[in-house]
């Protein structure tokens, strides 16, 4: 039995550097072997096939991705200057009632304004993005 105070390891450090040295021998051979195969498929006329079709359906993937999260911001903008107007409203009629400042009704004016432009614009570019392709 070994007593606590003489300090044995049970690995070796140098274990440790040998671990790593594998591992890194290992995951360049890996690359190596990946990068003949990448090789050889690119000369082969049926993967070079795929592969233009997968870019191509990713492209257009892409594309309708893109618009759809435009129009969404979008939406979600317009959806925002809509209850920016309601306050508008509820900080006018306030105004006017002498119960509110200006420049509560010029903040939710020029929130609405704000997040009404976003949302426009936002369809604008969906609409400028589709006639161009």
């Amino acid at each position: 039995m070994v007593s606590a105070g003489t300090g044995c390891a049970i690995v070796a450090p140098e274990a440790v550097k040998i671990e790593a040295v594998n591992t890194g021998s290992a995951l360049r051979k890996l690359g190596v072997v990946a990068r003949v195969a990448g090789q050889q498929a690119g000369r082969n006329r049926t993967v070079r096939a795929g592969m233009g079709a997968v870019r191509t359906m990713a492209r257009s993937f892409g594309r309708a991705l893109h618009q759809l999260w435009l129009e969404l911001t979008g939406v979600v903008f317009l959806v925002m200057a809509l209850s920016g107007g309601a306050a508008l409203v509820r900080e006018y009629t306030k105004y006017a009632a002498g119960h509110a400042g200006a420049g509560r009704v010029a903040v939710a004016a020029a929130f609405t304004l704000a997040f009404a432009w976003f949302g426009l614009s936002s369809f604008w570019r969906v609409r400028k993005k589709s006639e161009g392709s």
